[in-house]
């Protein structure tokens, strides 16, 4: 499996899904971005350390990782490995004693880890061909001229339907920051046809 080295780029709360955040990922030698929808809670955990902030008592994740260093464990890197029915998964590698353990965990569980451990984050690189998407104003030279126009409508949207809605999300917010209010109203319709499908 082929995998690529990611960042976070950002962590928003979803407009549209009450109680969702989305965490963008964006590839360390690359332009590619990987939206991944996740709970308040997991968000929360993400975002208290980002800030260095210390609760007075141990949340999940700090407890998850006090085990691991008693345990004398590291967590060598965690991967996002796998997207299926619109469901990221990843794994957790941890090194005990010389051996090498890989431990299934969602997305939100393993990043949340990985910022208190200081770990590499991984998404293999066929998640980010399904998942993934360009930003307007980053358009890869390799997909589009210099001259094509680059906006949400022609660009190829992700696969899934979780990254789709979270690129619709992420341009609904800029579309209303730039007081684009025509263009906001058409990506909020596009975004209710979306969570439409299939329920």
């Amino acid at each position: 499996m082929q995998k690529i080295q990611c960042e976070i780029l950002g962590l928003s709360a979803s407009p549209s899904t009450t109680g969702t955040y989305a965490i963008l990922l964006k590839e360390i030698n690359g332009n590619r971005r990987l939206p991944i929808i996740i709970g308040q809670a997991e968000a929360q955990a993400i975002a208290l350390e980002i800030e260095g902030f210390k609760p007075l008592r141990p949340l999940t994740h700090d407890l998850m990782k006090q085990v691991i260093d008693n345990l004398g464990a590291t967590v060598l890197e965690i991967i996002v490995d796998e997207l299926r029915d619109n469901t990221f998964y990843a794994k957790i590698i941890l090194e005990v004693s010389g051996f090498t353990n890989e431990i299934d965990s969602r997305p939100s569980d393993a990043i949340a880890l990985a910022v208190r451990t200081q770990s590499p984050i991984y998404v293999a690189d066929s998640v980010l061909e399904i998942a993934a998407f360009l930003p307007s104003d980053e358009p890869d030279k390799d997909l589009k001229s210099d001259k094509e126009e680059v906006n949400y409508e022609k660009d190829e949207l992700p696969k899934s339907k979780e990254a789709r809605l979270a690129v619709l999300q992420n341009k609904l917010r800029e579309a209303i920051e730039a007081e684009e209010y025509e263009r906001a109203a058409k990506i909020r319709d596009d975004i209710s046809k979306l969570m439409g499908e299939n329920n």
